[in-house]
């Protein structure tokens, strides 16, 4: 089973932006400044629960078990 390219892509720029906002919040938890874990804790929600539509290409064969 495999991932085709976009959503392969999609999966790795949504983890490299929860890796970045969970760093945000854990210095904002650090500085004591709530509004702003706060928001970063709305902000990782907003991101977990994106839905980005699938971009089928018509062009590409795919053989086997594919995930989108």
């Amino acid at each position: 089973m495999a991932f085709c390219d976009h959503c392969e892509g999609q999966r790795f720029d949504r983890a490299r932006i929860v890796r970045l906002l969970r760093a945000a919040r854990k210095a904002a938890l650090a500085r004591e400044a709530d509004d702003a874990v706060e928001a970063l804790e709305a902000a990782l929600k907003a991101v977990r629960n994106l839905d980005v539509p699938h971009l089928e290409r018509f062009d590409e064969v795919v053989e086997g078990e594919m995930v989108h």
